[in-house]
């Protein structure tokens, strides 16, 4: 089966080349979304949802994978095609990239065997994977998603950003190694940096100290600092920051609230620190930010 769109839902496709191509769907409705695509077996699939949930139907229906928020999936058969037939849940939104098997082998190193299906005894077997989705790749999955430079760019942000999720997805450093982390053996210890995360998410206004987060969840503090390293791949501060300037940078998009009320709403009470945090991040101040959207 070749490339074809046969979509019967609206996703955008961006061409990297005419063996990588880069998907992203959004499904802002309240209805469900069917959308089809034919894949060959040449391809390997990495499917990554951002909000909501999806779910993958294959053999006319006899057998389904979902995919929820914050989770990834990767789809691989060299003895079969695996067309893309996607239910799409309302308020969802998802990137997908396709890349052949030879352009992917050519991507690494043969250092790179930690990655178990690049080996000549997998070389030839169906793959399937699901995972999480780091705060790193949710950064880049958003830019995706909400891209808004010039048209004639695109291909080359689409092209960058597609290498940067899969260096991220591979990035070993980012995966709960039970041997570099032993304790993360104990599922009850996941649980409870999952919490932490929920935590400071909750409260990020005003944030418990790592002392006071770790007494909260029954963790040590060194143990709270190795795990949420392990699972998230940044440090608990690092995390909140960048989570706290992606909903600044969606506050600001919707037009509703100005800088300082922005600024206020992420927990700075001085807009100069909040206005410099911001460039900090995205390189620019949110004023600019703005002027930038509406040109």
């Amino acid at each position: 089966m070749d490339l074809e769109n046969v979509a019967k839902g609206s996703f955008t496709e961006t061409r990297i080349d005419h063996d990588f191509l880069v998907l992203t769907y959004q499904n802002d409705s309240n209805t469900v979304e069917t959308i089809e695509r034919g894949i060959d077996s040449s391809f390997i699939q990495f499917h990554f949802c951002l909000k909501g949930a999806s779910k993958f139907i294959f053999n006319n229906g006899r057998y389904a994978l979902d995919i929820l928020e914050e989770n990834s999936l990767l789809l691989y058969n060299p003895q079969q095609d695996l067309p893309i037939h996607l239910e799409m849940h309302p308020n969802s939104s998802l990137v997908s990239i396709l890349i052949s098997i030879k352009k992917f082998h050519g991507l690494f190193s043969q250092e790179a065997d930690y990655i178990s299906f690049l080996s000549d005894d997998n070389k030839d077997k169906k793959y399937y994977q699901d995972g999480k989705v780091s705060p790193s790749m949710a950064i880049v999955l958003t830019q995706l998603i909400h891209y808004n430079l010039n048209s004639s760019i695109r291909n080359l942000y689409y092209k960058g950003k597609a290498y940067e999720l899969l260096s991220l997805y591979f990035n070993r450093n980012e995966d709960a190694d039970i041997e570099q982390c032993p304790f993360l053996v104990d599922e009850a210890n996941v649980i409870k940096i999952r919490k932490a995360k929920d935590i400071v998410i909750s409260r990020m206004t005003e944030p418990p100290t790592l002392q006071e987060l770790s007494e909260e969840i029954g963790l040590t503090l060194k143990k709270l600092k190795e795990g949420f390293k392990q699972i998230y791949g940044d440090s608990v501060f690092s995390f909140l920051f960048d989570y706290k300037m992606e909903v600044a940078r969606k506050l600001l998009e919707s037009n509703e609230y100005n800088v300082n009320e922005v600024g206020l709403k992420v927990g700075y009470s001085s807009s100069s620190h909040f206005i410099a945090a911001f460039k900090k991040k995205y390189g620019t101040t949110p004023k600019k930010y703005l002027m930038s959207l509406s040109s």
